[in-house]
C-alpha cells in the first residue's frame, strides 16, 4: 500500500536503500540526520516532529523514518531490532490524516511497508519540502516554536535565528539591520570609518563607495536607516563602526575575552590565577588587536629562509587558521546574546567561543555556500578581505593545519548552549612520541584514523561522532563503524544517548596506558557530571580489564554481576568508577545492580554508617 505526493525535486537524497538495509544501517551507525527509528504504536507527537524537521531541514534533502523498529538501550552495545507494527492499516491512514490537517500547510510523503523478519515495519519518505513553502510548522503553535529542524539524529524546535535559514531568500530583515535603541551618529567613530576605507580601498582601489560621504557610505552599507529624515544606527553600524564608549553604554557584552589558563583544564577555583585581556571596539580596529595577541601568545618554529642569515620565528599555528576562526566568531555571532566572544588559550590548545550555534547543520560545514546570522556585517568584512563569503573558511582551516602536521580542528556547534566552538589543538600528529605511545596497542589492529582519535582522547579526553568525523575527514557511517570497534575492544566507553552521545577512555586504554591522559585527574568536564575518564591512577587488573573488554552486545546481568563481585573484590571502588569501566551511565549500574547486590550481601558500603555519603564506595565481603 502506498499513500504519495511525489514532491521530490533533484536535490532529493532519499536513500533507495531496502529496509533490512537501512536497519543494518542503524546498527552499524545509530540514527543520523536523514534516517530515524520509532517503535510507533501509535501516530504520535514525536514522529510529526520529525515529519517536520525532515521537511524543513534546509540542504539535506528530505530523510527517512522507520517505525516498528525499537533501539534497545538497555544492553551493553545499544542496537535496533524489528517489533513490527500490529496495525499497519490504521497507522498509514492516521499519518495521511494528521500530515493533511496538523501543519499549516498539508503534506504527503511517501509511505509504504514490508514484511521483515514476518513482522510489519512501516517506511515513511519525507522530502525537503520547496524554500518558497519553508517553514513547516504546527497550526497550534506560533513560529518559531510551532516549526522543527532536524539536527543531527534530534529534531529541534526552531528559534528566530533558524527563521533566518528559511527567510534568507525572501524578504527577511536580518538582525544586525535591525535599530539599536539610543545610538546616534555621535557614537559612530570617524577612525573606523577611515579604517573601513583605506582597507576598502586596499582590495579595490577603484571601488565607487570610496568618492560617497560618510553618510552616503553608512546608509549603502545598511548601517544607518533614515525615516521621515531621521537618521538611526543599526546593530552592524554599531558593531563595525562604534565608538568604544558607544559599545560599553548600549552593548557591553560585545567584546572579546582572551583568558590564559595553565594546564589543560579550566581550573574553577576561585583562587587559581587566570591570565585576562578584554578587548573591544569597532570590529575592523578589533580584528587586528585580537589576531595578533593570539600570534604573539603562541609558541613558534623556527625557519631560516635561503639568503638571510636571520631566523624568521613562525607561529605553530598558521597566521591563516587563526584569521579565519577569529572573523569567524566575529562575523557570525549572535549580538543579542549577552555573552563576550572568548577564546581560551590552555596549554595544549586554543578555544575560541562565540555565542549563536551554526545555521549550517554540522554535517554540511564542508559543503558550498554560507548562512549568514549578519549578513551586512559579513560583507562589510568581505569587501575589506578580512571574510570570504562562500562558505570555504572551514576547509581551508583543515587544509592549513593539515599542511602544518598539525591536529585539524574541531568544530563545535551547541544548539542548547547556543555556541559555536572552534578547537585548535598545538600538537604536531603522529610525532615519534606518538608513534611510542601508540605502539602499545598493536594487538588490536587499529588503522591510522583510530590511532588519531586515540591521541584526541589522550589530549582532550573525550571524542564523539562529529570530533572523529572532522579529525579523519570521513562520512557518519565510516566514523561510526571505527568508533564501534574502538568500543568493543574496550579502548573506550560511550556516555549519553542519540546525538548527544560521545566516548571517553575505556578500561584497556586506561589499563595499557602508562602516560597520563588529559585532564591529569578525574575531572568532570560535561554537565551531566560524568567524569571523562575514571581516575588514570587506579588501573584494573588486566585479567578484569580483559574480561570487560570482551563482553558482548547482550551480555547476561549475572556476567556483569560477577564483574563487579570481582572489581570491588580487589579495591573499595565507587559507583562512579564502576559505570566508566563498564560503559554505563552511574545512575544505570546503581540501580541495576548495586543497590541489589547490596542488600543480597554480595557487596558492602565502604562508609555504611552514611549510605548515601558523597564518597561513598563499594567492596566485596571478606568473607565471600
Amino acid at each position: 500500500m502506498i499513500i504519495a505526493i511525489h514532491y521530490h525535486d533533484d536535490k532529493s537524497m532519499i536513500t533507495s536503500k531496502s529496509i533490512r538495509a537501512l536497519i543494518d544501517e542503524l546498527n552499524q551507525a545509530d540514527e543520523s540526520e536523514s534516517l530515524e527509528a520509532k517503535l510507533a504504536s501509535d501516530v504520535g507527537k514525536s514522529l510529526l516532529e520529525s515529519i517536520c524537521a525532515m521537511s524543513n531541514e534546509p540542504g539535506m534533502g528530505g530523510g527517512t523514518i522507520l517505525l516498528g523498529v525499537k533501539k534497545d538501550d538497555m544492553s551493553l552495545f545499544p542496537f535496533f531490532e524489528v517489533e513490527g507494527v500490529s496495525n499497519p492499516d490504521k497507522i498509514i491512514l492516521e499519518i495521511a490524516s494528521q500530515c493533511g490537517c496538523t501543519f499549516n500547510m498539508p503534506v504527503q510523503p511517501e509511505i509504504t511497508r514490508e514484511m521483515v523478519k514476518k513482522k510489519c515495519i512501516i517506511r515513511i519518505d519525507v522530502p525537503e519540502l520547496p524554500t518558497s513553502q519553508k517553514p513547516l510548522y504546527f497550526k497550534s503553535q506560533a513560529l518559531p516554536r510551532g516549526a522543527f529542524r532536524r539536527i543531527g539524529s534530534s529534531d529541534q524546535r526552531c528559534t528566530d535565528d533558524d527563521l533566518q535559514a528559511f527567510y534568507q531568500p525572501k524578504s527577511f530583515e536580518a538582525p544586525d539591520k535591525h535599530i539599536v535603541d539610543g545610538a546616534t551618529l555621535d557614537d559612530i567613530d570617524p577612525d573606523a570609518i577611515s579604517a573601513y576605507r583605506k582597507a576598502r580601498s586596499g582590495a579595490n582601489p577603484l571601488a565607487e563607495e570610496l568618492n560617497w560621504s560618510d553618510q552616503e557610505l553608512l546608509h549603502a552599507l545598511n548601517c544607518i536607516d533614515i525615516k521621515e529624515g531621521s537618521i538611526y544606527i543599526t546593530r552592524a553600524g554599531l558593531v563595525a563602526f562604534g565608538k568604544q564608549s558607544a559599545l560599553r553604554r548600549l552593548d557591553p557584552s560585545n567584546r572579546i575575552d582572551y583568558v590564559r589558563v595553565p594546564g589543560k583544564v579550566w581550573v574553577a577555583d576561585p583562587d587559581t590565577y587566570l591570565e585576562s585581556i578584554e578587548m573591544r571596539g569597532p570590529i575592523l580596529k578589533t580584528i587586528g588587536r585580537v589576531i595578533s595577541t593570539i600570534l604573539d601568545d603562541m609558541p613558534k618554529s623556527v625557519k631560516f629562509i635561503e639568503g638571510s642569515p636571520q631566523r624568521t620565528d613562525i607561529p605553530l599555528v598558521p597566521e591563516r587558521v587563526v584569521r579565519e576562526a577569529v572573523v569567524n566568531a566575529l562575523a557570525h555571532r549572535n549580538y543579542y546574546s549577552h555573552q563576550p566572544v572568548q577564546i581560551i588559550r590552555y596549554s595544549n590548545r586554543i578555544e575560541i567561543r562565540n555565542p549563536g550555534f551554526s545555521l549550517k547543520s554540522e554535517e554540511r560545514f564542508d559543503e558550498p555556500g554560507s548562512m549568514l546570522r549578519n549578513p551586512h556585517i559579513a560583507e562589510i568584512l568581505h569587501e575589506t578581505r578580512f571574510a570570504e563569503t562562500k562558505g570555504s573558511g572551514i576547509r581551508v582551516m583543515r587544509q592549513k593545519m593539515r599542511d602544518s602536521g598539525l591536529t585539524e580542528p574541531t568544530f563545535i556547534s551547541s544548539r542548547e548552549d547556543d555556541k559555536f566552538s572552534v578547537i585548535l589543538l598545538m600538537h604536531h600528529f603522529l610525532s615519534e612520541e606518538d608513534w611510542i605511545w601508540l605502539s602499545q596497542f598493536k594487538e588490536f589492529e587499529l588503522g591510522n584514523e583510530q590511532l588519531r582519535a586515540l591521541i584526541y582522547i589522550r589530549e582532550m579526553g573525550a571524542i564523539d561522532n562529529s570530533c572523529y568525523r572532522n579529525l579523519n575527514q570521513v562520512e557518519t557511517l565510516a566514523a561510526s563503524s571505527a568508533l564501534r570497534k574502538l568500543k568493543e575492544a574496550g579502548l573506550i566507553a560511550s556516555r549519553g544517548s542519540g546525538s548527544r552521545t560521545y566516548y571517553v577512555p575505556g578500561p584497556q586504554l586506561l589499563a595499557l596506558d602508562r602516560r597520563p591522559l588529559a585532564p591529569s585527574s578525574a575531572v568532570s568536564m560535561h554537565a551531566n557530571g560524568h567524569s571523562m575518564h575514571a581516575n588514570a591512577t587506579r588501573v584494573l587488573p588486566t585479567s578484569i580489564a580483559a574480561q570487560i573488554a570482551k563482553l558482548g552486545k547482550r551480555t547476561q546481568p549475572a556476567t556483569i554481576e560477577a564483574l563487579i563481585q570481582q572489581i570491588c573484590a580487589w579495591q573499595p571502588v565507587s559507583a562512579e568508577e564502576i559505570a566508566g569501566w563498564l560503559g554505563k551511565s552511574r545512575n544505570y549500574v546503581t540501580n541495576k545492580f548495586l543497590y541489589k547486590m547490596v542488600k543480597e550481601g554480595r557487596l558492602m558500603y565502604a562508609i555504611p554508617e552514611m549510605v548515601k555519603h558523597p564518597g561513598q564506595k563499594y567492596k566485596a565481603p571478606t568473607n565471600k
